[in-house]
């Protein structure tokens, strides 16, 4: 567990620049100063980058998304301080946003199409000491049925349209909080109900990485 504590003065940083960005809510700032994001980068010299809103590159191609837009997507879930909230994930990436949400939710389920992302974020969680965050290797846009109904369902990565089906698998008081992309460097943060009803948008203005439909046949 030490390798994810965040360096108290590098944190305390970020999350004033977070606040300056909009990210204001309390239990989304605890969890963001209390993980530390250089346990999540795998490529090497790049550590010192951790703490910088930047995006850093993941393997199978894929980047683990600025803290600013991790923390908008966090902030837009609206989960609140009880922590038994059922989460989807789509999108695990290297894993930074779903150890996020484990300080946030009762558990975690997170749909990644890359197996080698997949396992090698078990391995991680497992070595981490986070043991309510559960990854599985397939489409994520089709959600998780199985393990549904989910409190709150969260893309990691920005779409064209809000995919159909997915606010199906909702509670009935549920979210499912959408990135939507708008032009080349403007992304809407697009919430929906389990009725399927948008229930809010709000403009994120920078770019987000697309999310891919599919679940990957390699790596």
């Amino acid at each position: 567990m030490a390798e994810l504590i965040a360096d108290p003065f590098r944190a305390a940083r970020l999350l004033l620049h977070l606040r300056q960005e909009g990210v204001t809510d309390p239990l989304v700032l605890a969890a963001m100063e209390t993980i530390g994001r250089a346990a999540f980068v795998d490529a090497p010299g790049l550590e010192a980058l951790a703490f910088e809103d930047a995006m850093l590159p993941v393997p199978c191609g894929q980047v683990m998304l600025r803290p600013s837009a991790t923390g908008h997507l966090l902030q837009a879930m609206g989960l609140t301080r009880e922590g038994d909230a059922r989460v989807l994930l789509v999108g695990f990436g290297s894993g930074y946003m779903a150890a996020l949400l484990a300080q946030l939710a009762g558990h975690v389920f997170a749909v990644e199409r890359f197996g080698r992302l997949a396992d090698e974020g078990r391995a991680r969680m497992a070595r981490l000491g986070i043991a309510n965050v559960s990854v599985s290797q397939g489409d994520g846009l089709n959600g998780w049925a199985e393990q549904g109904p989910f409190d709150a369902i969260v893309l990691a990565g920005a779409v064209e349209t809000v995919p159909e089906g997915l606010a199906s698998q909702l509670a009935r008081h549920g979210r499912l909080v959408v990135p939507v992309a708008a032009g080349p460097a403007q992304t809407n943060l697009v919430s929906v109900t389990a009725t399927g009803e948008v229930a809010g948008r709000h403009p994120l203005f920078q770019w987000m990485p697309r999310l891919l439909e599919g679940r990957a046949q390699m790596l």
